[in-house]
C-alpha cells in the first residue's frame, strides 16, 4: 500500500508490503488462436486506433551527433553498492557501481519521477524510494511495479582510471524507455464482431495485461474497453492533484495504442458476458466474440445513503471531471470530506491552500486507523489541523441540505450542521462486478471474483484481475486475499491487518518509522521523512528473509546493513 500527501506541508508517508520473491506466483494469460484487428462502430462512433500508425523503433541506433560522451569520475570514487547521480551536460544519468562494475541508467523513476540515488541498491536491481518499483542495474529494465516503463541504460568504458559514460541526448531527456513489444500483425478488413483477447476494464491491470501480452510476442488483436471517455489513465493521482487534465494523467499516449494495436473501447459498458458463446455484450446492442478474456473491471465507489444524497454538488472523485469540478467548486468556499483514508485525505491536503474551510467527518476515532494504527493516525491528524483542517470523528453524515437544488450543509449524526459548498464522499468501493451476477462467472459473497494463482477464475478461457478479484496467497497458507491498491492491480501481493505497531523515530516532528507486526513478524511498514527505509525493509522482505518483531523493539537496525546503498 502507498500513499502520499503534497501538502497540507512538504512531507510523504510510504506504505510497502512485499511478497517473498520465492513465494511470487505469476499472472498468465493463455492467448492462441487466430483473430483480426477490425475496426467497429459503437453509438455511432468509430472506436478503433488503426494499427498502421506506428511509433519510432524502440531501439534505433543513434548517431554521433545524436550522442554526448563524458568522463564522470575517477574508478575509484565509488565503493562497491554505491550509487551517484552523473551529469552529462544533456541530462543526468544515475551511475551505479557493483561487484566491481560500472553502471550507468536513467536517474529518475519513470513512474512518477522519484530519484533513483535515494533509493536502494540490492542483489543487481535498484528500488525506488518512493512507491518501490525495482529495475535491474544491467539492463534497466522494470522488474517490479508500479509504473509501465523502464530505464535507458547507457555505454560506460574504463579509460586510464577514468569512468566515461556515452549516452544519445533524446534518451537522457526521456528518461525513460517502453520494453520492445510486438504489433497487430493481422490485417485490418473493415468491421469485426471477434478478438483474440477481450479485456474489460482499461486500468492499471488491463493496460499491463495488453502490454505485457505485446511484450511477449503475443501479435494478434487485442481489445481493451473502459467505461470512460479517456484512454487509460492513472486514477490514484486524481485526489493528489484535482487541477488535473486528461491528458496529464494518461498513461499512454494515444499513438502508443495506434503503434501496437492495442485497441481501445471508450464510453463501452459491458451488460452480460455469455461463457457458453465466450462472447460479450455492451450497453448499446453490439456483440463481440472473444477468446480469451480478462476481467479487471476495478471497483465502484460507495456512496452516501442519507436523507439529501441527491443534491447537486456531491461528488465520488472516479474522472478526471469529477476532480476538476471539486477544485473548481471548493475555491474560497466551503469542502467537506467524508471519509478519512487515503482518497479523503488527499482530497483534504489539496483544498486546504484552495478552499475558504476544509472539514473532515470520519466513523473511526483517527484518520488511517485501520490502515496505520491509532498512533501513526493522530500524529497525521495533528499536522492537518495546524493547516486548518477541521475534523469530525466518530460520527456520520444524517442528512444532506440543499439551497435551490445545491448543497448548502451537512448535518452529521452528532446533531453538528456544517456549512458545505461541495462535498467529496470517500468511505470504500466495492467490485464493479455488477454485470457477472447473471454470468457462470463464480462470485464470492462480497462480489469478488475468486481466481487461483494463476489468475483464473472457474470457466476455462476467462481470467480476471486488479481491484475486484481475491486470489490464493501463498505465503498466507493459501488464504483468498484481496488488495485494492494500484501497485497491486499490476503484479497481486500483499499485507494482512496487523496487531501492534512498533514505532522508531519522532511522530511529533513527523520523522519516524512505523512497523507493523502479527504475532512475531513484521508485515508491513510505513514512514515519513525517513527514506530509504521502507525500500530497505522492501529488499530485506523481499529476499525472502523474515523480519521478527523483537529486531525492530531494540531501534538498533543493524539488521538492515548490507540491504542497500
Amino acid at each position: 500500500m502507498g500513499g502520499c500527501f503534497s501538502k497540507p506541508k512538504p512531507v510523504e508517508l510510504k506504505i510497502e508490503v512485499v511478497l517473498p520473491e520465492k513465494e511470487r506466483g505469476k499472472e498468465e494469460l493463455l492467448a492462441g488462436g487466430k483473430g483480426s484487428p477490425r475496426a467497429y462502430q459503437g453509438n455511432g462512433t468509430a472506436r478503433h486506433f488503426h494499427a498502421d500508425e506506428r511509433l519510432p523503433a524502440p531501439h534505433s541506433y543513434p548517431s554521433a551527433q545524436d550522442c554526448v560522451e563524458a568522463a564522470v569520475c575517477h574508478v575509484k570514487d565509488l565503493e562497491n553498492g554505491q550509487m551517484r547521480e552523473v551529469e552529462l551536460g544533456w541530462g543526468k544519468v544515475l551511475l551505479v557501481k557493483d561487484n566491481g562494475e560500472f553502471h550507468a541508467l536513467g536517474h529518475k523513476c519513470p513512474h512518477y519521477g522519484a530519484p533513483l540515488v535515494k533509493g536502494v541498491l540490492s542483489r543487481g536491481r535498484v528500488r525506488c524510494p518512493w512507491h518501490g518499483a525495482c529495475f535491474n542495474i544491467s539492463t534497466g529494465d522494470l522488474e517490479d511495479f508500479p509504473g509501465l516503463d523502464s530505464l535507458h541504460k547507457f555505454q560506460v568504458k574504463i579509460e586510464k582510471e577514468k569512468v566515461y559514460v556515452r549516452a544519445s541526448k533524446q534518451a537522457l531527456q526521456l528518461q525513460r524507455r517502453t520494453k520492445v513489444m510486438a504489433k497487430c500483425i493481422s490485417p485490418s478488413a473493415g468491421h469485426s464482431s471477434s478478438t483474440n483477447v477481450l479485456i474489460v476494464g482499461a486500468g492499471a491491470a488491463g493496460l499491463v495485461c495488453a502490454e505485457t501480452l505485446r511484450q511477449e510476442g503475443f501479435s494478434d488483436r487485442i481489445v481493451l474497453c473502459t467505461l470512460d471517455r479517456h484512454l487509460p489513465y492513472d486514477r490514484p493521482k486524481l485526489s493528489k492533484s484535482l487541477d488535473a487534465q486528461p491528458e496529464q494523467l494518461a498513461l499512454r499516449p494515444k499513438e502508443f495504442f495506434r503503434a501496437y494495436g492495442i485497441e481501445v473501447l471508450t464510453e463501452a459498458q459491458v451488460v452480460t458476458v455469455d461463457v457458453r458463446n465466450k462472447k460479450v455484450v455492451f450497453k448499446d446492442g453490439f456483440r463481440l466474440e472473444y477468446s480469451k478474456l480478462l476481467l479487471a473491471p476495478g471497483s465502484s465507489p460507495k456512496t452516501l445513503s442519507c436523507k439529501g444524497k441527491e443534491v447537486e454538488n456531491v461528488f465520488t472523485i472516479r474522472t478526471p471531471e469529477d476532480a476538476n469540478r471539486v477544485v473548481r467548486l471548493a475555491r474560497g468556499r466551503n469542502a467537506v470530506v467524508v471519509g478519512a483514508g487515503f482518497l479523503g485525505m488527499e482530497v483534504a491536503a489539496y483544498l486546504t491552500e484552495k478552499a475558504h474551510s476544509v472539514s473532515v467527518v470520519e466513523l473511526e476515532e483517527t484518520p488511517f486507523r485501520r490502515f496505520l494504527g491509532e498512533r501513526v493516525g493522530r500524529a497525521l491528524m495533528k499536522m492537518f489541523e495546524n493547516n486548518r483542517v477541521k475534523f469530525y470523528m466518530q460520527t456520520e453524515v444524517s442528512e444532506l441540505r440543499a439551497q435551490e437544488g445545491k448543497l448548502k450543509e451537512v448535518v452529521l449524526k452528532s446533531s453538528k450542521v456544517v456549512r458545505a459548498d461541495v462535498c467529496v464522499v470517500g468511505i470504500g468501493a466495492v467490485p464493479a462486478t455488477g454485470f457477472l451476477r447473471q454470468s457462470s462467472i463464480n462470485l464470492d459473497s462480497r462480489g469478488f471474483i475468486p481466481v487461483n494463482k494463476m489468475m483464473q477464475t472457474n470457466v476455462p478461457g476467462v481470467f480476471a484481475a486488479g481491484d475486484a478479484v481475491t486470489f490464493p496467497l501463498a505465503w498466507r497458507n493459501n488464504r483468498k486475499v484481496n488488495i485494492p491498491h494500484w501497485q497491486m492491480a499490476h503484479a497481486q501481493g500483499y499485507g494482512e491487518g496487523f496487531d501492534d505497531v512498533i514505532i522508531q523515530g519522532d511522530l511529533e516532528e513527523l520523522k519516524f518509522v512505523a512497523f507493523y507486526t502479527k504475532g512475531d513478524e513484521v508485515i508491513a511498514v510505513a514512514s515519513m521523512n525517513y527514506d530509504p527505509i521502507v525500500s530497505k525493509v522492501a529488499e530485506v522482505l523481499a529476499s525472502g528473509r523474515a523480519i521478527r518483531k523483537r529486531e525492530v523493539e531494540t531501534g538498533d537496525m543493524s539488521w538492515l546493513t548490507g540491504k542497500g546503498s
